[in-house]
């Protein structure tokens, strides 16, 4: 295949902040992606290319200069062969040359040139281009936004609703029934008709308490069959000198404790970054206690990159991954992650961004790689929704 770019632009993500968005073309065949940005980071991440006042014009410009020069030069047989090149083509261990978010767009976009050439949507060529079982992934409905996401009105940064039917369609309509449950609980709760909302389209109200939402969503989790509770702590933003600070100081046998003791209490099916990055000991000690009956996810300890995944395996740090293709930067080298991941007989759970686009490629991804659950938010914003509505029409070409 002979790919020209087609185009480039800023478009801007869920939170009004510029990102990028490429059109590739091959003969007849068309394709346009765009990418995400996250907030709460890795310090691992692959490296977005920003511009001093936060733009991305150095991106696009690389885009349509020299990406876009170095693919007229010759044929691609396939998508791996292509992102291979994209990263020869950058040089640098983190893609910071030419920037991440560029690269990633293209790879995206390329993904569905290779679809289209196959003839078949883009999760059954994911899954024939990387040898993946696809399957309906739980659903992660980040239903509380806290941390950074929500000016710390709740410590943790995601208070989730996880919903397991049978089919994602199934798991779409007890989310919603369930999301606006929790809606009507939190408006007499605590007397106020509009709800703050946070990055990811969850509500974000302000508890003192740290055991309130979990005690709101285990009600919730009574009234909805097959349906449990997860966080995602994001422990780097609650970091504090040795420690940690939420509802008070926390050392980290302190917080460890802590876990324990919630997850003894409430339906808990995983906790994501538990611990922060700077501290792989904590993971591993939480696992060895309460592994066996928890998904223990690393995120910014892994950040989507085989090499950190492998260190983890190496060293029993988590026992499920948290796959994001921006902090890696290709679509093969986060599918790498989740192959790596999966050979360790480990969960994948497959996630959006906190500044998302339209683009539903995370809901081809999760579905055509297998993985066990998919994050894409909140039902309060659009960026999200639509997530879940490419995984109804997934299903409906699954059955064609």
């Amino acid at each position: 295949m002979r790919i020209e770019v087609a185009g480039a632009q800023a478009v801007p993500d869920s939170r009004g902040k510029s990102t990028v968005e490429v059109t590739l073309s091959a003969g007849a065949l068309k394709a346009t992606a765009s990418v995400p940005s996250g907030k709460s980071t890795g310090a691992h991440e692959a490296k977005e290319l920003r511009d001093v006042d936060g733009g991305v014009s150095a991106a696009l410009a690389h885009v349509t200069g020299e990406i876009a020069r170095a693919l007229r030069a010759r044929d691609f047989s396939s998508l791996h062969e292509l992102d291979a090149f994209l990263i020869e083509l950058d040089g640098t261990p983190d893609k910071s040359r030419l920037g991440a978010n560029a690269i990633l767009a293209v790879s995206i976009a390329a993904a569905r040139l290779f679809a289209q050439e196959e003839g078949v949507p883009l999760w059954r060529h994911l899954a024939n281009a990387y040898g993946t079982t696809p399957r309906a992934p739980h659903l992660f409905v980040n239903v509380m936004n806290g941390g950074a996401h929500a000016d710390f009105r709740l410590p943790f940064q995601e208070h989730i609703l996880v919903v397991g039917e049978a089919t994602a369609t199934e798991s779409i309509a007890t989310a919603e029934r369930a999301f606006g449950a929790l809606g009507e609980m939190l408006r007499a709760e605590l007397g106020i008709e509009d709800l703050p909302m946070g990055d990811e389209g969850g509500y974000s109200p302000t508890f003192r308490e740290l055991a309130r939402p979990f005690e709101l969503l285990a009600e919730l989790v009574d009234a909805h069959a097959n349906t449990a509770i997860a966080i995602d702590a994001a422990a780097n933003e609650l970091r504090a000198g040795e420690g940690y600070h939420l509802d008070r100081d926390y050392m980290p046998t302190e917080l460890l404790a802590r876990y324990v003791e919630l997850v003894e209490t409430f339906p808990i099916h995983s906790i994501e970054d538990p611990f922060a990055e700077t501290d792989p000991e904590s993971f591993a000690a939480l696992t060895e206690a309460i592994g066996a009956r928890v998904l223990v996810v690393g995120d910014d300890l892994t950040v989507t990159n085989p090499a950190r995944i492998q260190s983890a395996i190496s060293a029993h740090s988590i026992n499920a991954v948290l796959i994001k293709p921006n902090q890696i930067g290709t679509v093969s080298e986060a599918a790498e992650a989740v192959r790596k991941t999966h050979a360790a007989g480990w969960a994948t759970i497959c996630s959006h961004r906190s500044g998302e686009t339209d683009d539903t490629f995370i809901a081809d991804f999760a579905y055509g790689m297998g993985a066990h659950g998919i994050k894409a938010g909140g039902f309060g914003q659009r960026q999200r929704r639509e997530k879940y509505e490419r995984l109804r029409e997934i299903e409906q070409e699954l059955g064609a």
